[in-house]
Order: structure tokens, then C-alpha cells, then sequence
């Protein structure tokens, strides 16, 4: 079948269609990566969605031997993430096709990775964290807009992607805003080489999540989208839920005070951090996952639980 898309995207990892299925932390595992793979598209994982070495190195061989298509890594690499290194280097032998790099220097990763052939595609919020990996060797960079899910940035995508283009001389793919093949084709339009997409995919048959996680995302809707800095101090979007507008989305007093003094602040960030990761279900402070769900506005679009296959046909209007 002819590709209709022709982007440096689809040219770097030899996909069909120029769409990353985006590393969501507690959701993205490899059953949604294969179907991703099988359904011309690519997907990346959280390392930290592993709690330990043995059952990382696991997924990524299940994936390698059940499809021969491109997959990435997604690795926090600041020094919260006290497990990076040992993550970086399974990456780097067991030969992942890229890595995604988010909060904080891709430089360690970007020197590793380089000699072996591995793409490095760092998130950014803004021109002149752009400009920096680049100069490190990124390959693209992911323009994180106000739109996306998790960790969203402050521009808007109409803003954001002509600024980094303009300003880049590598790639650039959107992350943010894409529910519908028209939303999608529009980030392509402004210039985009591909789009890292992440909430649509959490109604999916192979997401491991709670059917009632899956099932808030087709019952809630943009409107719904709220922030809080209640689960890593950095405003992170979740569904506002009774139980968010019960918990609140501030930190309290104490959380803030720990955030802020300069000698706690480090411990403070880490204990959030290795809290969401250690348990799999609880985060910082009085919220859990269990009934705290992060999800972008474009759950608007999400009307039903499907397999990937058919999410990924409707974004592409294949």
C-alpha cells in the first residue's frame, strides 16, 4: 500500500504513518506497543513503568520478537530518576529504535546512544530548551503544547510549532491536541513531521488500566480537564473527578513549603516521584491513581473502548 505520508518521521523509523502512540506513565505497555507497531504507526514506553530492571528487559523483548517494526523508551533524565542509567544502558543493548527524552539534559543519553544508531527525540516547552539539545545532537525535538496530557506546556501548537521550525534545523513533532484525523492534519499542515498522541489510546482493549480509567475517559470531556500539583508538584492534566474536586488541585501549605525550601525541595521532589513509580497506584501526598486519572483535553473525542487498530484508522482515515 502506498504512504500517503512522506515525513522525516516516517523516513527516520521506516513507519507508514508519522504518529509516535506517546509513553504515558501507569498506561502505555507493550501489548499497546505491538498493536501500535501492526497498525503502521509507533509507540514509546515509560522506563518507569518497569519496577525493576528484569521486567523491563522482558518488554522489550516481547516486543522485538512478536514485531520487526520501530519501538522507543521514554526516560525522565533528571536526578530524580535515580534508575536512569541502568535504564539508559538496557536500552542501549538491547537496541530500542529511539528514545524519548523529557524534564531535564538529554546530553548522557544523546552521548550513548549516538554510536549505536538510536534516535533521541527530546520533549520542549520553548525555543531555547530546543536550541540547547539540538546543539547536543537531538535528532527532533516533541513540542509539548498547552493541549497535551501529563505535563502540558504553556504555548498554544498554533504558536509553538512555526516558532520551533522557524527557530530549529531538526524536526519537529507535536504532542498535544490530536483526537480527530482533522486535528492530526492540521498539526502536519503548520509543519510538523509527525504528532505524539497519548489519550485517545487509554479507551483501548490493550491498555492495562482499570476499565473504569478507560471508562472516564469516554464519560468525561475537554471541559473536564483539569490541573493539579498535587501529584509531582509540577501541574500535571487529570480528569476532575468527584475525588479531585474533593482533594482540591493545590498543594497544601506543607507540600508547597517542602517544594520551595531549598534543602528539602530535592528530597521533597523525589519522594513524589518514587511514590507514583514504587507502588504503581499511589502518588504524592492525599491523591492515588487509582482514582486519579491523567488524561489531555482530547478525551473529548473518545466515544468508545477500542482496540488500537481502530483508533489508528480513524486518525488516519485509513
Amino acid at each position: 500500500m502506498e504512504n500517503k505520508f512522506d515525513t522525516a518521521l516516517t523516513k527516520m523509523l521506516g513507519i507508514q504513518y508519522p504518529i509516535i502512540m506517546a509513553p504515558m506513565f501507569l498506561v502505555s505497555n507493550a501489548a499497546m506497543t505491538i498493536a501500535a507497531i501492526k497498525s503502521g504507526i509507533t509507540g514509546a514506553i515509560p522506563a518507569l513503568n518497569y519496577r525493576t530492571d528484569k521486567e523491563f528487559r522482558v518488554a522489550i523483548k516481547q516486543i522485538q520478537d512478536e514485531t520487526s517494526g520501530p519501538f522507543g523508551i521514554n526516560l525522565i533524565v533528571n536526578k530524580s530518576n535515580i534508575r536512569m542509567k541502568e535504564q539508559l544502558n538496557t536500552c542501549v543493548e538491547l537496541g530500542v529504535d529511539f528514545i524519548i527524552t523529557s524534564l531535564g539534559s538529554p546530553r548522557q543519553v544523546i552521548e550513548a546512544c549516538k554510536p549505536k544508531g538510536i534516535k533521541v527525540f527530546c520533549d520542549v516547552v520553548d525555543v531555547e530548551y530546543a536550541l540547547k539539545v539540538q546543539e547536543l545532537g537531538a535528532d527532533a525535538v516533541i513540542a509539548v503544547n498547552s493541549e497535551a496530557g501529563g505535563h502540558a506546556g504553556p504555548m498554544s501548537y498554533k504558536e509553538l510549532i512555526p516558532l520551533l521550525i522557524e527557530k530549529c534545523n531538526i524536526p519537529v513533532i507535536s504532542a498535544g491536541g490530536v483526537g480527530t484525523k482533522e486535528q492530526f492534519l492540521e498539526k502536519m499542515e503548520l509543519g510538523a513531521c509527525g504528532a505524539s498522541i497519548g489519550s485517545p489510546f487509554i479507551a483501548s482493549d490493550e491498555a492495562g488500566v482499570s476499565h473504569e480509567y478507560k471508562q472516564a475517559c469516554v464519560d468525561y470531556g475537554a471541559k473536564d480537564i483539569v490541573m493539579t500539583t498535587k501529584l509531582s508538584g509540577t501541574p500535571c492534566t487529570v480528569i476532575n473527578t468527584p475525588y479531585v474536586q474533593d482533594i482540591g488541585t493545590k498543594q497544601t501549605w506543607l507540600e508547597r513549603l517542602l517544594n520551595k525550601n531549598k534543602t528539602l525541595k530535592k528530597y521533597a521532589k523525589m519522594l513524589t516521584f518514587y511514590k507514583g513509580m514504587k507502588s504503581l497506584e499511589k502518588a504524592a501526598f492525599s491523591a492515588t491513581y487509582k482514582t486519579v486519572w491523567c488524561a489531555g483535553p482530547s478525551i473529548e473525542y473518545v466515544k468508545s473502548i477500542r482496540p488500537v487498530k481502530e483508533i489508528v484508522k480513524d486518525l488516519v482515515g485509513a
